[in-house]
């Protein structure tokens, strides 16, 4: 039906449109508020949304971007799974199957039907990040069933009566039970308080008037993305990145190839060529590969336009073969599954930079740069986990701009870095350092953003793992600009600092009191030739610290008089600098 033919009030369309953003803010809301983990309520790895009944976006409270598709087809799934006939008003369904969200088995989907007078109208959903689902914590996986509890697609309530045989079987997985089933209240508690108020809209305004106005947002959202397409420029543009290794066959890059086709404003993304899916638990399921062309089409056409819905993405054609990195079947190794997909975009990006230089960034840090610590207590001997970070950092340049600081990858959108005075308080470790890092932004006429350095030291005994990437593929620049820094760790024992590690990747490395550990989050690409940067800005960054007297003369050609501060330019050959 088009918007012609529904003749919707457009005054009722406005005020549903702010209505459904309303409901998912509210849902976000009441998650954190509820919530017993730091991961959800600091952090925001979860993500909350409004779906029709058939299981399309209306709208979504994002915290992570990349569950844009995965929570639609997780909710078609279940509608397939059970037949929309044995869907009741009262029920609750769950799952965390990892090739069905696209994502990790810590990612519990809850999703709840809502029904005006016995007629099914919509669905809340919540999918959020628990910190602990059982399995492997430290070792690189090889399958599925090494990485915790798998439930499959099932009724978390059944008309109104909870299934306390499966809040058991989970309570009995997981090695912090009291925290998993506080996150599960908290995430009921979203989907509830969606399903309240979405009714709320329907009894002010009426239910068919709602549902017209949600397809008509769609329709106007669908009108916006097709005329930012029709004005990229018809051609096959291309690029390539790759990724260190998966964990497993270390020192082995992993391809990530991607082909762009314009043609009168329809957009295929071509990912057929990224890498199989590989041995380490770096793979996604095709939810997240889909997200991934997803994401970047909307950066690129529609990035001011809410809420996010389905509406965006009627032009795009995402051409995603099964098996890939990005698309993996099972029983393939899930539980590092975000780093990949962000790295993908980021090379769409790249593709689209001869089309689009205005619409596009450079190279970012492109990982979430976290650790997780566990070990016991001093205080109480119990066991803890913590998880460090996310650890922001630097995002490209863009043709008219530099590049944001210290701000988390595009994966994780919305989420936030965690205070420092919350991790120094829950758990036996101290931070000794939170700065930014000079010189990790890309040289360029717009400088990359910068990375930062986090120092940990430990207060009591622990072991920490890390699985960052993007140690050696490092953030590239365009049009002339320079790489930036790349993501790396470092770890003091003893006094010493060992800061020669091959790679970003460590398991299990115990910590005695007083040893630490450095995250250090890479900076974005640069954009343009650092010789058109003007002289003053070149001479601000250093007088802020951001770039040393030393990088500006080898990268900008400029020098810093050290007395004094002024700043000229100097006559040197950038290219052999």
């Amino acid at each position: 039906m088009t918007v012609e033919t529904r003749n919707v009030d457009p005054i009722t369309v406005e005020l549903v449109r702010n209505g459904v953003l309303a409901v998912t803010e509210e849902m976000k809301t009441n998650l954190m508020r509820t919530a017993y983990n730091m991961i959800i309520y600091e952090a925001l790895d979860f993500t909350v949304g409004l779906f029709t009944a058939e299981g399309e976006t209306v709208s979504i409270g994002l915290g992570l971007p990349m569950f844009i598709r995965g929570m639609s087809e997780t909710i078609k799934a279940k509608i397939r799974h059970f037949g929309i006939e044995n869907i009741h008003p009262g029920d609750i369904l769950v799952t965390n199957d990892a090739y069905i969200t696209g994502s990790h088995l810590n990612h519990v989907t809850f999703t709840l039907p809502i029904f005006h007078q016995g007629e099914l109208v919509a669905f809340t959903c919540c999918m959020a990040h628990w910190l602990d689902i059982g399995g492997s914590m430290g070792h690189v996986t090889t399958d599925i069933y090494s990485e915790g509890l798998q439930i499959p697609i099932l009724k978390y309530q059944s008309a109104g009566v909870v299934n306390q045989d499966l809040l058991d079987i989970i309570a009995i997985n997981v090695r912090l039970p009291d925290l998993a089933m506080g996150d599960l209240r908290a995430q009921i508690t979203a989907v509830t308080t969606g399903e309240r108020r979405f009714l709320e809209l329907v009894e002010r305004y009426g239910k068919n008037e709602v549902l017209a106005a949600i397809d008509t947002i769609m329709d106007h959202t669908d009108a916006a993305a097709r005329a930012a397409a029709v004005k990229i420029p018809d051609g096959t543009y291309e690029a390539e990145s790759y990724m260190d290794d998966d964990g497993v066959n270390e020192g082995v890059p992993i391809p990530i190839r991607v082909r762009v086709e314009v043609k009168q404003g329809l957009v295929t993304i071509d990912l057929s060529d990224v890498s199989r899916q590989v041995g380490g638990f770096y793979n996604s399921g095709v939810t997240t590969g889909i997200a991934c062309a997803q994401v970047a089409y909307k950066c690129l056409t529609t990035p001011q336009w809410y809420p996010v819905n389905d509406g965006s993405f009627r032009s795009l054609k995402v051409i995603m073969p099964e098996g890939s990195v990005i698309s993996a079947t099972r029983p393939a190794p899930m539980r590092w599954w975000m780093t990949f997909p962000m790295t993908v975009i980021d090379t769409i990006f790249k593709a689209m930079a001869p089309a689009l230089p205005d619409h596009v960034i450079a190279g970012h840090h492109a990982d979430l740069v976290v650790a997780t610590l566990h070990g016991l207590s001093p205080k109480d001997g119990r066991f803890f986990i913590a998880s460090i970070g996310p650890l922001g950092g630097g995002w490209g340049a863009k043709s008219t701009e530099d590049g944001v600081s210290v701000t988390v990858c595009i994966n994780d959108g919305d989420t936030h870095n965690s205070p420092s005075e919350q991790i120094e308080a829950k758990y036996p470790i101290l931070v000794e350092k939170y700065a930014l890092r000079q010189d990790s932004g890309g040289a360029g006429r717009h400088r990359g953003g910068l990375g930062a350095e986090l120092v940990v030291r430990a207060l009591a005994p622990l072991s920490f793992n890390t699985s960052i990437e993007r140690a050696h593929c490092r953030p590239w620049g365009l049009d002339g600009g320079r790489e930036a820094a790349g993501n790396s760790v470092g770890i003091r024992v003893d006094g010493t600092w060992q800061d020669n590690l091959p790679n970003a990747k460590v398991a299990h490395q115990r910590l005695k009191k007083g040893d630490a550990l450095a995250l250090r989050s890479g900076g974005g690409g640069g954009y343009g030739d650092p010789r058109e940067r003007p002289v003053e800005k070149v001479a601000f960054d250093v007088a802020e610290g951001y770039i040393s007297p030393e990088a500006a003369r080898r990268d900008y050609g400029v020098a810093i008089d050290a007395k004094t501060g002024a700043a000229e330019r100097i006559d040197i050959n950038l290219a052999d600098a």
